[in-house]
């Protein structure tokens, strides 16, 4: 970590996406929902989906989906301003309707208004764009966790992983935050060979609503500052954004890149790259 933030005292690290990068959950989590949905309108929803994850739909990770008015909102990252509105089919809202639909900074509550911050949320929205219910959403989310713990889902090891980590102990305390439940997180850790490597871990944190309050919590017990803390994590509005505004240090994994610039934010394309690092370093 001294490579990249020398002072580091504290890193805060994600689960899903983070610490593994696998994405065939997602699919099999798309499969489900498309079950839930009309008949006359799956494959509508498998091709919407398939486009989302080629970045060829107007819904994509880092955006949010307003259910209410069935539209996809372009976010400024850090203020979580409205700066643009898509409908469905890709066509643009005015300005002026915009404006005055989206006068304030968003508040998520992931039933009317979600944010979009990673591959969970791309099967998930276009469910509820056709008529899914919550509960139905939260049924399939459910089975997913269940089919991650069976043989035949194999979780793919970042290279370095558990070296990595360790090596990072000897330099900073780390902690786990995550939205993901207690006996999820348990059993993915197991699986990943990552037992007793944290010595504390937040499940069901709420992020991004919670996160501001949970890192500042952490810092205060740790006794350390904020340009002394790291998030690490693949959903910039759920741990990256909320990091910035406090003064932290950040590490986003993206392997397609941001725009978003900040003197406090590093992108890579893999945790792997982190740990490589490390390595260099001695």
């Amino acid at each position: 970590m001294k490579q990249f933030y020398p002072d580091c005292k504290l890193i805060i690290f994600d689960l899903d996406g983070t610490l593994y990068e696998d994405t065939d959950h997602f699919d099999y989590y798309a499969s489900l929902l498309k079950e839930k949905v009309a008949n006359g309108d799956q494959e509508k929803f498998m091709k919407d989906y398939e486009n989302m994850k080629t970045g060829n739909h107007a819904v994509g990770i880092g955006k949010a989906y307003d259910v209410e008015h069935d539209a996809i909102l372009t976010l400024d990252p850090l203020t979580l301003k409205v700066t643009h509105v898509q409908n469905w089919d890709g066509s643009e809202w005015n300005s002026e309707d915009v404006t005055r639909t989206y006068d304030r900074k968003l508040a998520f509550d992931f039933e009317k208004m979600i944010a979009i911050g990673d591959g969970w949320w791309l099967p998930y929205s276009a469910a509820r764009h056709y008529g899914v219910t919550i509960e139905e959403t939260y049924h399939c989310y459910t089975k997913t966790k269940d089919f991650m713990v069976t043989d035949d889902f194999q979780l793919t090891k970042t290279p370095g992983l558990k070296e990595g980590l360790q090596k990072l102990k000897e330099e900073a305390e780390i902690v786990l935050v995550t939205n993901s439940e207690k006996d999820d997180v348990e059993r993915l850790l197991n699986e990943l060979e990552l037992d007793d490597l944290f010595p504390e871990i937040v499940p069901l944190a709420q992020k991004p609503v919670q996160t501001k309050k949970i890192f500042q919590d952490l810092m205060k017990k740790y006794g350390v500052k904020a340009e002394q803390t790291v998030s690490i994590g693949d959903n910039l509005i759920n741990e990256i954004a909320p990091a910035l505004l406090l003064g932290l240090k950040t590490i986003y994994i993206q392997p397609t890149g941001i725009e978003l610039e900040h003197d406090n934010l590093k992108v890579v394309t893999s945790l792997s790259d982190v740990f490589e690092a490390v390595d260099e370093m001695e």
